[in-house]
């Protein structure tokens, strides 16, 4: 289970790369009723996706050529430098070297052997997000990939992730899990086969009361839905959605109800 309890390797911070962050903090404020709260003057239009005070995502605008809108999951390293150089070694592509983000943590930005993006938070001043897995905030993670398992040797490699399969129809689904603690309770995410026609890529999923309201609130205020809500046995009720510029996210209502917020 995704919390904020945060150990090597887990996902411990969430930000969206936009072309109009206050069009995006308008609809995501729409969809989850979250508050839009900018990081200063100094932070070039970065700002936090809040929800009854806390922090659960963040925003800010593109910054890298030729990036598209899109979503971004950080995992937890105690050591950005050495990531950097595990990442390179595992295969990986360090696309933005590691640097302090003033008094914050440091980060950095990768792209694994399957062409997925992510990045890593080194925390300072800022541990991590404040919400997970409660409603309307961040509760798994999911890559989806051509070649899950050799992709799953380089994070293994990276962070000590472990792993267990799961039959589901048409696909083996790999649970992943942090090196620490029991490995259920320590999973976070999943890497599933890229489907055709698609591009890798690390999806978040929020948990959400009612996925079906969430589709609507998503297609009325500029969004669109990529895949249908659709219960999934002894997972829960889910959907894939897109944001007014294309940023896809998904919305999950688990079988075993998140903590209300």
């Amino acid at each position: 289970m995704l919390t904020t309890d945060f150990v090597t390797g887990s996902p411990n911070w969430l930000d969206l790369g936009s072309p109009d962050t206050g069009q995006s903090a308008d609809f995501y404020g729409a969809v989850f009723d979250w508050e839009f709260q900018s990081a200063g003057p100094e932070a070039g239009g970065y700002g936090f996706f809040r929800r009854d005070g806390a922090t659960v995502a963040a925003v800010g605008p593109l910054t890298e050529e030729g990036a598209s809108p899109a979503w971004t999951v950080y995992f937890r390293t105690p050591d950005a430098d050495a990531t950097a150089k595990a990442v390179e070694q595992g295969g990986g592509t360090v696309r933005v070297a590691p640097f302090d983000v003033m008094e914050a943590g440091r980060m950095g930005c990768f792209t694994d052997p399957g062409g997925a993006e992510f990045a890593v938070w080194q925390p300072a001043a800022v541990s991590g997000l404040e919400r997970a897995s409660e409603e309307n905030a961040l509760c798994w993670a999911e890559l989806h990939v051509a070649d899950p398992t050799a992709v799953y040797a380089f994070y293994r490699g990276v962070f000590g992730w472990r792993v267990a399969d799961m039959e589901v129809p048409g696909m083996v689904y790999k649970v992943l899990s942090t090196a620490e603690g029991d490995q259920q309770e320590a999973s976070f995410g999943g890497v599933a086969p890229l489907q055709e026609g698609d591009r890798p890529r690390w999806i978040p999923y929020f948990a959400v009361a009612d996925p079906d309201a969430v589709i609507s609130a998503t297609e009325g205020n500029g969004g669109s839905t990529l895949m249908p809500a659709a219960d999934v046995a002894g997972v829960g009720r889910m959907a894939w959605l897109a944001d007014p510029f294309g940023a896809p996210f998904a919305v999950i209502r688990p079988d075993q109800p998140a903590a209300a917020a």
